[in-house]
């Protein structure tokens, strides 16, 4: 629920820590393995996790992303067994979970429906890329009476007047694009996301996580003081891509996120 997320971000301010948020496909091998890869995130100490919803035409994702959903659409990954794999974790963890995909499934399995189910198995925030607050009425009319947090994306192309309507809709954090174009592909510029955070400083109260482009242990540390977390996504999906198919991903996956955790907090 919604305030899964804000305790952690409340949590991680009263310790003067960045939050470390990490992305990963569902389904990418399997939704098994998925469920061990959240929890061996969790160990090493991700505070919030990203589950990508696989669809196939994911416009704003790079090439890493695509192919991860292209396997997991072609090994039977569905919204609906996605949730039946974030149930069970519930009995164990306390992990913020944010479905992040396209309008597109969310549509097919039907809004209400969605919301309900959704929250019934422990997920805490939606991420719909493509659903810009004129549009989102129709999801968030079930989304937050579920106690779903509606995260709202910025860019750095975005003027001022579009960003103050963004931030006023947005709930628990702000996902802060750090590079235009997709996914995966540049490399974010530190002193450009220093201004950036600036400017939405004076926008909204909400913590800002800065993602897009940091798969480095040094980049999460030139970041991480310049916001309120950093976000992994790409470089951890091209892991899991590489490592698919050999028994020592989930341990690798652990190594790769505790590396970034202690950059983070070595900077911060």
């Amino acid at each position: 629920m919604k305030e899964r997320i804000d305790e952690r971000f409340a949590q991680l301010k009263k310790k003067k820590r960045k939050a470390l948020v990490a992305y990963l496909t569902a389904g990418d091998p399997d939704l098994e393995t998925t469920a061990k890869l959240i929890s061996s995130l969790e160990a090493a100490g991700v505070d919030i996790v990203e589950v990508g919803v696989p669809f196939s035409d994911p416009t704003a994702d790079g090439p890493a992303i695509q192919a991860a959903s292209q396997r997991a659409l072609k090994g039977g990954a569905t919204l609906e067994k996605i949730l039946a794999t974030i149930r069970p974790l519930r009995q164990f963890s306390g992990i913020p979970v944010v479905l992040f995909g396209y309008y597109n499934p969310i549509l097919a399995y039907g809004p209400e429906r969605f919301a309900k189910d959704a929250a019934a198995s422990g997920v805490d925030g939606i991420l719909v890329v493509d659903l810009p607050p004129e549009e989102a009425a129709e999801l968030r009319k079930y989304t937050d009476p579920a106690g779903l947090a509606f995260i709202t994306l910025v860019a750095p192309t975005t003027d001022p007047e579009r960003a103050r309507t963004i931030l006023s809709g947005a709930a628990s954090f702000v996902y802060y694009i750090s590079v235009t174009g997709v996914t995966g592909t540049k490399e974010p510029d530190p002193e450009q996301i220093r201004q950036d955070m600036e400017r939405l400083r004076t926008m909204t109260d909400l913590p800002v996580v800065v993602g897009f482009g940091i798969s480095k242990p040094e980049q999460a540390a030139a970041i991480a003081p310049l916001a309120d977390g950093v976000v992994v996504g790409s470089a951890l999906v091209r892991l899991i891509g590489e490592k698919r198919e050999y028994g020592d991903l989930i341990e690798d996956v652990f190594t790769f996120a505790d590396k970034i955790r202690r950059a983070i907090d070595g900077a911060s």
